[in-house]
């Protein structure tokens, strides 16, 4: 009996291991891929280049030096004033670059937030509700997921007009399917299990179960998603820049800076390859980013 009592007192005074913080467990597992941390910190650098665009830019964006045209970057003859070289009106290539950045980020920013803010409307109505209201919103999702995704971003910012606004309007648009069908699959394998079904015998309203109960566990894929779509609508912005559809000159956005050079690629490379190298490096590191987040947040991958 003495002996029992003394184990079970061992026992007790032995801590019991206490399981690890969320966001500790998610840090170990997205730090092991060593891409998406590489990602992660170019989406930093960029982010604070876009903050301090105003503070670190050498010259004003859209100054004309025309004692300097099409000058060559520094280490192909050109000068310290004009690290990046210059463009075909005089224009500082670095700070356009730089300002373009912050255009970029911003660009990315609003179609995110505005399609994901759809589509997560669309998706969890069409998801609690199901039925008729599932069928129409679905066969809607399925016709614009149907069209070619730039083709439809074309069509849109043609019919709202050329500008960076009707731009960021014609992307969200394409993109909003994609949220609203991640939305309702993640919303039809959550309405079914028991802590749903105990909120709605408890009282809990429509409203409440969406917004309260179930979207906490549909957020971990809709922040993939968000991630991979800012990529998009960088890339997707800049197509329609480039086609004269998005940003308009002077704008120093990337696709804009793209095609007002295209003319002068073999006289003067250097216009047409730095805004091309800004939009791979960064459209590369948020899907980067966007692998990293889906192998740390998935438990299946984790395993």
């Amino acid at each position: 009996m003495t002996s029992e009592v003394q184990a079970t007192d061992v026992a007790a005074s032995v801590p019991t291991a206490q399981p690890p913080h969320p966001l500790t467990e998610f840090w170990y597992h997205f730090k092991q891929n060593k891409g998406a941390l590489i990602g992660l910190v170019v989406i930093v650098l960029i982010a604070l280049v876009a903050i301090f665009a105003d503070v670190i830019t050498p010259h004003d964006p859209n100054i004309q030096y025309r004692d300097a045209i099409l000058t060559p970057p520094v280490w192909d003859g050109g000068s310290w004033r004009f690290i990046l070289g210059t463009d075909d009106i005089g224009r500082d290539m670095l700070s356009r670059l730089i300002h373009g950045t912050r255009l970029s980020m911003l660009i990315g920013l609003i179609v995110v937030t505005l399609s994901l803010a759809v589509g997560l409307a669309l998706g969890m109505t069409a998801g609690f509700f199901g039925g008729t209201v599932d069928v129409l919103i679905m066969r809607l999702m399925d016709i614009l997921l149907a069209l070619p995704s730039l083709l439809l971003a074309v069509v849109v910012a043609a019919i709202l007009g050329p500008g960076l606004l009707n731009a960021m309007l014609a992307v969200s648009v394409v993109v909003i399917p994609h949220y609203a069908r991640l939305t309702r699959a993640a919303v039809l394998a959550e309405v079914t299990k028991d802590y749903v079904v105990a909120s709605r015998v408890a009282g809990a309203g429509p409203l409440r179960l969406m917004l309260i109960v179930v979207l906490p566990n549909c957020v971990a894929p809709l922040i993939v998603q968000a991630t991979l779509g800012f990529s998009t609508a960088i890339l997707d912005a800049a197509a329609l820049g480039f086609l004269g559809l998005g940003a308009q000159p002077p704008t120093p956005e990337w696709g804009t800076m793209l095609s007002s050079s295209l003319q002068f690629l073999q006289r003067a490379p250097w216009v047409v390859t730095w805004p091309g190298v800004a939009i791979l490096v960064t459209v590369l590191a948020f899907n980067l980013l966007g692998d990293g987040l889906r192998d740390a947040l998935d438990p299946k991958l984790k395993r």
